[in-house]
C-alpha cells in the first residue's frame, strides 16, 4: 500500500522532533560536561583562593603543600573533557540509529556521571571527615 503524502509529511514532523530530542540531550550533557570542568577548575584553585585570604587577612591559613585539590581538580577537568567526548559521540551515533530506524539504548554516559559522582561525594565526605 503506497503511502499517502500526509503519512510522508507526518512521519517526517516526528523524525525532526526525534533528531531535536536527541540534540537536547546532547546539549544537556555538554551542559554537565562543562559543569564538570568548572568544578575542577574551582577545586584545583581553591587551595590558592586560601592562601591569598590568608595573606589579606594576616592569617598563616596555608593548605599543606602535598594537598589533594591539584590533583583532584585536574581529574575533574578530565573527566569533563572525557564526558563531552563521549557526548559527541553517542549523539552522532544515536543520529544516524534515528536515521536508519535503529536505534538502542545506551547507558554509558549515565554510568559514568553517576560513578564521578559518587567518587567525588564519597571524596568530599572523606576529605570533610578527616579535616575535622
Amino acid at each position: 500500500m503506497p503511502k499517502t503524502p500526509e503519512d510522508r509529511e507526518s512521519k517526517s514532523a516526528h523524525n525532526r522532533r526525534v533528531h531535536m530530542a536527541n540534540e537536547r540531550t546532547f546539549l544537556a550533557w555538554v551542559r554537565t560536561s562543562v559543569a564538570v570542568m568548572a568544578f575542577g577548575f574551582v577545586v584545583e584553585k581553591f587551595s590558592l583562593f586560601v592562601r591569598q585570604m590568608g595573606y589579606y587577612l594576616g592569617k598563616e591559613l596555608t593548605p599543606p603543600p602535598q594537598g589533594y585539590s591539584s590533583i583532584i581538580g585536574i581529574i575533574l577537568v578530565g573527566l569533563g573533557v572525557v564526558m563531552g567526548v563521549l557526548a559527541f559521540i553517542r549523539y552522532k551515533k544515536v543520529e544516524k540509529q534515528i536515521e536508519e530506524d535503529t536505534y538502542r539504548p545506551s547507558a554509558i554516559l549515565s554510568v559514568l556521571l553517576f560513578l564521578s559522582l559518587l567518587s567525588i561525594g564519597v571524596f568530599l565526605i572523606l576529605y570533610l571527615y578527616h579535616s575535622m
